[in-house]
């Protein structure tokens, strides 16, 4: 924040210092261990009398010298020429709080070079008693300067108390020092070994190559028993937070960690093949390649060491973007922008968000990320989202990826840095102008004589928003499964609902009758069921048309497999269904109309990559579906996406329940809305109704528009009733927390509710059974007194607005009022009066049936008693 940038494009991400520091670490761990091969080898040939082995100690002390004082020394500059552009804060609080470490360090680095030079050229001038001193002083040093640096170095890891009094010393001797020097003695002792393999197979006497192949060999594995205790005790003093990230929740990590313990066995057996007598070209080839893993060999290790120190750059004292812990609330709350002294831009304008966005990059993102390269590459990991989508995440980035810091700037920085990752690198947009509709002709409304005619007949699903997932070569979350119901009034003085010598008929619109549309859905859906389940009959058996079963107060067909595709293409959410009563006789009763909401519009490509699949405007493509499961995977540590390639869809409620299709899960994971909720309220929260619409099929702009009832009407939101995205994910995972969920916990941790003022006041509640009541805004049916009733659900699935009757226990109130979120008069996007067309047909008006005073669409004489619920007969208040 206070140094300008050095800005590496396809070679940052850490590319360049990775490159430089892995090679420089493994010189440098050789130059250690070879100091002590050195000396041990000198005095092995002269306690064997052997010539031969002294001449190989003085040409490999020359090799020796060739690679650590010429690459090392360039690499070790070439360390920090690199981190004092890259990381220059960081490298700073390293020189000033470590001044005299590294003075001491560089006075035995001083000490090595002058050793070490004297031992590699004066074997013929030196008794053998004052070289091996000289053999030895350049090992002390050199392993002093492991000393020194390890402590250094791993005080970035765990700085320990240092955070607390800045103490040299705490710092220096912190917590994993004594068992990083350990580790990284012995990994110094094998490397030394592998070094001491390349040059000992190029020996041309038959036998002393075998009998130094063996001592090297014998030099490799023997410290692998220090590595493997050291490597425990390394582990085990690493704080249990720090433990927890790298090796659970940090699936970046696992390739490095299969990688070091994959490598450990690879380098052990060659240490075994090797003291075998193999052919001298194949030793040699054998050893450069042990030399080439040795290098993967660190490599990884040192990922798994830098990654662990993810989101900082010293631990908990320093991000990696350079923002001091104790500084980020100040840094949110005035912004970056400002904050930074090196920016042209200041503050984030509509006509500068391009430009404030790539300054922000630059300063929050560069050191850990490159544009197009080969390593933590911006453009690959982002390529999913949409420029909203980003923000969301962005704002939260560091909720379900602990290795990345906080973001450290206001919403609207936020915002600029997506719009610049998302369009300016990537070329993704968000949908900003309403989708064009194309209403449908004028409803045919039914006609109705009340002078005549003898029966009312009146019919509705018991959801008026209904979404489906239509993506189920991958997976499948909400099959089509529209429940229908419908009710038959016999007109009179005292009216009277009828169930005996009658029979419902439902018939769906011929041009969403051919099931042929959806043939690869429901054959994928039976193998997610496990039985054969038909296109046009669905998962509960009752087809497209047919006739309704009996009930005690009406008639109902549960799960009707409707999907919004009409034979011809396009997308209609809006099939048409007419409902028709016959007597025993075959005679027709009555007619009515109403329609199944159903919709595929479901936002997931806005952070899961892909296109619509459906006329650019709904459905899941493979892509979108291929690409959550992959998700999942990665944070789950699943393999959901590998079983779905070979041809088993996922069913997501096979492990999370789901009560409103009747799965019970597996028992062990969040119930399927604690889930999703719970999850996505952590990027959504702050968009407010916004995060409701960008999953469910509401958006205004949308292709499905499905809140189109009065409350919609009247400007209430989705919040008023459920609660903001936080808000309503909290009701859900509390009651899984207490069920003994323990993920309930971790998704609520970062939750702010805005209903309440704590968390603990939220009621837990079960999904589809505790709900928003009506009657806690309409108390007593009367004009309500509040528009919010978040937190005051429904005891039972009795009392839910679908389920209740009115006051005689007859008639449903779905019947006269339509679905919740299409309650009349709802304003159809399709069409205005496509929802209203029952009211239309039987008193002429959109409101719900009976309004205005209107009894006499069932009785016949006047009524001056308020049957159904108290405060009935009068206006409509909303006309």
């Amino acid at each position: 924040m206070n140094y300008p940038v050095w800005n590496l494009d396809i070679f940052g991400g850490g590319l360049l210092i990775a490159l430089i520091a892995v090679f420089h670490v493994y010189i440098a761990h050789f130059a250690v261990g070879g100091g002590l091969f050195l000396v041990l080898t000198e005095r092995k040939g002269y306690r064997e009398d052997n010539p031969a082995i002294i001449e190989y100690v003085r040409r490999h002390a020359k090799f020796f010298l060739l690679v650590t004082m010429v690459a090392g020394s360039m690499t070790g500059v070439g360390i920090w020429f690199t981190i004092a552009l890259l990381n220059p804060a960081a490298t700073s609080v390293l020189i000033h709080n470590f001044v005299f470490g590294w003075a001491a360090e560089w006075v035995f680095f001083l000490l090595e070079i002058i050793s070490l030079l004297i031992y590699a050229y004066t074997f013929d001038r030196l008794d053998r008693r004052t070289h091996l001193i000289m053999g030895w002083i350049y090992f002390g040093a050199a392993w002093m300067s492991l000393f020194i640096i390890n402590g250094i170095i791993d005080f970035m890891l765990t700085p320990g108390r240092w955070i607390e009094n800045h103490s040299f010393w705490s710092g220096f001797f912190n917590p994993t020092f004594w068992p990083a020097l350990f580790f990284r003695t012995a990994l110094a002792l094998i490397f030394a070994g592998l070094f001491g393999l390349l040059t000992a197979t190029r020996i041309k006497d038959t036998e002393l190559r075998h009998h130094l192949v063996r001592y090297c060999a014998l030099y490799l594995l023997i410290p692998f028993v220090l590595l493997l205790a050291s490597t425990w005790w390394y582990k085990a003093a690493l704080p249990p937070e720090l433990r927890t990230m790298i090796f659970e929740l940090m699936p970046e990590m696992k390739p490095f960690i299969s990688g070091f313990i994959f490598i450990s066995a690879i380098l052990f057996l060659g240490g075994l093949l090797m003291a075998i007598r193999l052919p001298r070209r194949m030793s040699s080839t054998a050893a450069a390649v042990m030399v080439i893993i040795g290098l993967l060999y660190m490599g990884c290790f040192e990922f798994i060491r830098e990654g662990g120190r993810r989101p900082y750059i010293i631990r908990n004292y320093m991000y990696s973007n350079s923002i001091l812990k104790d500084d980020l609330q100040s840094v949110q709350k005035q912004g970056v922008l400002q904050t930074a002294k090196w920016t042209r831009e200041k503050n984030v304008t509509r006509e500068n968000r391009l430009d404030s966005g790539k300054e922000l990059y630059n300063l929050l993102c560069l050191s850990c990320h490159s544009i197009g390269g080969p390593l933590n590459d911006i453009k690959s990991v982002t390529k999913n989202f949409t420029p909203w989508g980003l923000e969301n995440m962005i704002g939260a980035i560091d909720r379900f990826h602990p290795y990345m810091p906080p973001f450290a700037g206001t919403r609207l920085e936020a915002k600029a840095l997506a719009y610049y990752i998302a369009f300016g690198l990537n070329g993704r947009r968000d949908r900003t102008e309403p989708i064009a509709l194309q209403p449908i002709s004028e409803a045919k409304i039914p006609p109705f004589n009340p002078a005549a005619d003898e029966y009312v007949l009146l019919s509705w699903v018991d959801m008026g928003m209904q979404a489906m997932t239509d993506a189920s070569r991958s997976w499948m979350m909400l099959p089509p499964g529209a429940n229908l119901h419908a009710q038959l009034i016999k007109r009179g003085e005292l009216p009277e609902v009828v169930t005996e010598n009658v029979r419902i008929e439902y018939t769906i619109d011929p041009a969403f009758a051919d099931p042929a549309a959806t043939i690869e859905f429901w054959d994928n859906a039976s193998l997610l069921y496990g039985k054969k389940i038909q296109p046009n009959t669905g998962l509960s058996g009752n087809p497209l048309s047919g006739t309704m079963k009996v009930e005690a107060t009406g008639f109902s067909a549960d799960l009707l497999p409707v999907a919004p595709y009409p034979a011809g293409g396009g997308y209609m959410p809006y099939p048409e269904m007419t409902i028709t009563a016959v007597n025993t006789a075959g005679k027709v009763l009555a007619t009515t109309k109403t329609i199944i909401p159903t919709a595929t519009e479901m936002g997931c490509s806005t952070c899961h990559g892909g296109l619509w699949r459906v006329d650019g405007r709904a459905g899941l493509s493979a892509a979108t579906a291929d690409n959550i499961l992959a998700l999942h995977d990665r944070l789950s540590g699943t393999d959901l996406r590998q079983q779905a390639e070979a041809g088993k869809p996922v069913l997501c409620q096979q492990c999370h329940a789901d009560s409103r299709f009747d799965q019970p899960g597996n028992g062990k994971q969040l119930n399927m809305s604690a889930s999703i909720h719970g999850f996505h309220a952590n990027f959504l929260d702050p968009q407010g109704a916004d995060a409701c619409t960008a999953c469910h099929p509401a958006n205004t702009n949308g292709a499905s528009r499905s809140f189109r009832g009065i409350h919609h009407t009247l400007e209430l939101k989705c919040t008023h009733c459920h609660g903001s995205l936080a808000d309503h994910a909290i009701s859900l995972l509390r009651a899984e927390q207490e069920a003994g969920k323990e993920r309930a916990a971790v998704l609520m941790e970062h939750l702010q509710p805005e209903m309440v003022a704590d968390a603990a006041d939220i009621k837990p509640r079960q999904p589809w059974i505790n709900q928003p009541d009506c009657l806690n805004c309409h108390v007593d049916f009367q004009a309500p007194e509040d528009d919010i009733t978040f937190n005051q659900w429904t005891v039972n699935e009795a009392a839910l607005f679908r389920n209740r009757t009115d006051e005689s226990g007859q008639l449903r109130c779905s019947a006269c009022h339509n679905s919740t979120h299409a309650l009349y008069p709802a304003v159809n996007p399709y069409g205005k009066d496509l929802d209203n067309q029952q009211p239309l047909q039987y008193q002429n008006t959109p409101y719900p049936i009976g309004s205005n005073m209107g009894c006499a669409v069932c009785h016949t004489v006047e009524m001056d008693e308020e049957m159904h619920h108290p405060n009935m007969l009068r206006r409509f208040r909303n006309q």
